[in-house]
């Protein structure tokens, strides 16, 4: 390889672009290294889950502020690391680089975003003909995603899956058996999971399955997102009971104050984009699970403004994405009070490690059920 390991990440910590020929040699390494992993891939406690990043370095170096360098702790990140915000090629390099000089500790889930149909729409694809000219660095990357594994289970309790479950597939073996080195099919059980929703109140047989009502499929219903579905209580259980997990652990989903909780604690979203593309004044967090499995959310708003240089907006629609035209955006349940007071926080940033940051366990009231928005992506 032209360049060291060491040297490569050292270079993308410092968001400087790596050439053409460095990203194919990085992409055929970390393509080698996820060969050896399945689709389902064992994960031991303690570890980071971290949800959607959307091209937004500065809050993922903010990120391994608060929560720790690499080696130091195991990190599972549940994909959508593109497209939306300014630096999409410098955060999906910086993850490769990180993957390969430490495959053990990094796990890269792979998200709806990780599609060469959906980084074409918004923003990843004109980002890189931006900044390398032509189109062979997003088709060295997006190959690359094809190998990354579809979800986790960590210390054979907690699954960890970008979107959700879908009514084809009912234990871990089925999603072990999915041909996943392809692109991101229309529908099917590898759609599902990246692409499907918890919907609290779908609790009535949906009348696009027949049978009984004991039918598992019957908590599903179409998704408006137009792919994947939305999952109710009653089959989250029954997927969990099945594989003798306790828990789901999923991202997919802009929450407000960062997390959600869900189905009594049987569900978690984890959202990891703060003030996503740079005017929703959102929260964020990083789902910590302990060595006993307690899982706390540490809460964090936008890396401070010295520790970040300001892009330059980019009227062409690639790069920053900053528009939310492909999800038909409302924020109900959202007061304009309650985003004033987001954002006033998103701007102060988190404090730092455990003792700075807001740690919030896992059912803890306050924040035992902020709002989900609508912002689907």
């Amino acid at each position: 390889m032209g360049l060291p390991i060491d040297e490569c990440i050292s270079l993308c910590m410092e968001r400087k672009l790596l050439s053409e020929a460095i990203v194919y040699e990085l992409c055929e390494q970390a393509k080698s290294v996820l060969l050896e992993e399945g689709n389902v891939r064992s994960v031991s406690a303690p570890c980071v889950v971290v949800g959607d990043v959307h091209g937004q370095f500065y809050d993922v170096l903010e990120i391994f502020r608060i929560a720790g360098p690499c080696p130091d702790t195991n990190y599972v990140f549940l994909g959508d690391y593109v497209d939306r915000g300014f630096y999409s090629v410098e955060t999906i390099l910086l993850l490769v680089c990180l993957k390969i000089r430490w495959p053990s500790r990094v796990t890269l889930v792979r998200g709806n975003h990780e599609s060469r149909a959906v980084t074409q729409t918004y923003g990843f694809y004109a980002e890189c003909m931006r900044k390398y000219g032509s189109s062979s660095v997003w088709a060295f990357i997006t190959d690359f995603f094809d190998y990354l594994v579809l979800a986790v289970v960590i210390e054979d309790s907690i699954f960890c899956v970008h979107g959700g479950l879908s009514p084809s597939v009912h234990t871990l073996d089925q999603i072990r058996m999915i041909d996943r080195f392809r692109e991101i099919p229309h529908e099917g059980a590898m759609a599902d999971l990246v692409w499907s929703d918890p919907a609290p109140n779908t609790h009535l047989p949906n009348p696009r399955f027949t049978g009984s009502g004991e039918d598992m499929r019957s908590d599903f219903q179409i998704s408006p997102r137009g792919a994947g579905y939305l999952f109710g209580k009653q089959v989250t259980r029954q997927f969990l009971t099945t594989n003798n997990l306790s828990h789901m652990c999923r991202a997919h989903q802009l929450c407000m104050e960062g997390f959600q909780i869900l189905f009594d604690d049987l569900v978690s979203t984890v959202w990891s984009a703060p003030n996503y593309c740079y005017r929703a004044g959102n929260m964020a967090s990083v789902l910590q699970v302990g060595p006993e499995l307690e899982r706390f959310f540490n809460v964090f708003g936008p890396a401070p403004e010295d520790a970040r240089e300001s892009p330059v907006k980019e009227a062409s629609g690639g790069g920053g994405g900053v528009a939310f035209d492909d999800d038909d955006v409302s924020d109900d349940g959202v007061t304009m009070e309650q985003r004033k007071a987001l954002r006033a926080r998103g701007r102060r940033g988190s404090g730092g490690a455990l003792g700075g940051g807001m740690v919030k366990e896992a059912g803890e009231g306050v924040f035992s059920n902020p709002t989900v928005t609508d912002f689907f992506m």
